[in-house]
């Protein structure tokens, strides 16, 4: 293959678009009969192949000047490729982007925020832009410096409620030492399917990645430590609406603890929930949150009404 020329375009209409760049070669008679996608790795051989055939499958890849979007394709001699090496989706994930935060409590140290449900709190495949922490990189400028943003506790994207996040690295690393110490007191409003025959009950199982599916969690032996308090507040025929207090912050904890005792949450399919009274998503809410200020070491607590999805089916169940 000849020599590529490089050119820099980008999109002027686009403020979040960065200049991308363009690879142009002739295909000689070595590279007759290669496929498409093994060209372009000798093109670009800083990207991975899979890059570069999503390139070509979403029209970044040209033959004569006419879009070639079928990575298996064969090379003849004495053809022109074009390529336009758009960056990947994780190279762009931790960019800025304004959206509107429902911030509960705020101050140089710290902000609380009411996550609604449907918002992905941290960049990852399928979810690389419009996440939590792409706001907060918006919303104030020393985010950027910061590990995650600031971000020191998750919650699921179909789960919504209260979050903490750091503003400074110190706030930052004693939220991180409080969550892990179990200084911090996180509620949770959950709709269960079945009707539970006990007040209160203790889980205390641990919690690990599920053998027979990477998408799921389990109790299993070898999992980390994991304890949630539950109380029952009231019950139909066929759910009960739970408050479970969290003593540990594993990966779906109140979901799986929940289902592990034969009680998954309402709408949460992963786990075992069908949809019902109106929920179509899992029926979990951070209702309350506790913390000692990282600062001046007050204590401070917030709590927010679950949304109004969950509202209406928390109070079928329980009558108000």
């Amino acid at each position: 293959m000849s020599a590529f020329a490089v050119d820099e375009l980008g999109d002027a209409g686009d403020e979040t678009a960065a200049a991308f760049e363009v690879r142009e070669a002739d295909v000689d008679a070595p590279m007759h009969g290669l496929r498409l996608d093994k060209a372009l790795v000798r093109m670009a051989p800083e990207f991975s192949r899979n890059h570069l055939q999503s390139l070509i499958e979403h029209g970044h890849v040209r033959i004569d000047g006419l879009a070639a979007t079928l990575p298996a394709r064969k090379l003849r001699a004495g053809q022109r490729l074009q390529l336009e090496l758009v960056p990947t989706d994780e190279s762009r994930a931790f960019t800025a982007q304004a959206m509107r935060l429902d911030i509960v409590y705020e101050d140089e140290h710290l902000l609380v925020v009411d996550k609604p449900a449907g918002l992905v709190v941290h960049p990852a495949p399928g979810n690389w832009s419009g996440t939590l922490l792409n706001g907060l990189l918006a919303h104030h400028g020393a985010a950027s410096l910061l590990p995650r943003a600031g971000i020191v506790h998750r919650l699921d994207k179909d789960t919504s409620g209260l979050m903490v996040v750091g503003k400074t690295l110190s706030a930052v690393t004693a939220l991180t030492r409080a969550i892990a110490a179990r200084e911090v007191n996180r509620t949770y409003l959950a709709l269960a399917h079945g009707r539970v025959a006990w007040t209160e009950k203790e889980v205390d199982a641990p919690i690990g990645r599920d053998p027979l599916s990477r998408i799921r969690m389990a109790v299993v032996a070898t999992g980390k430590p994991a304890r949630t308090d539950v109380r029952r507040v009231g019950c139909s025929d066929a759910v009960s609406a739970l408050r479970c207090r969290l003593h540990s912050g594993r990966t779906h904890q109140i979901r799986v603890h929940l289902a592990w005792i034969g009680h998954p949450l309402v709408a949460d399919p992963l786990y075992g929930g069908a949809p019902a009274l109106g929920m179509q998503r899992q029926a979990l809410h951070a209702t309350r949150l506790g913390l000692r200020h990282p600062g001046d070491g007050r204590w401070l607590e917030f709590e927010r009404a679950p949304p109004a999805d969950l509202a209406q089916a928390w109070a079928q169940v329980t009558g108000g």
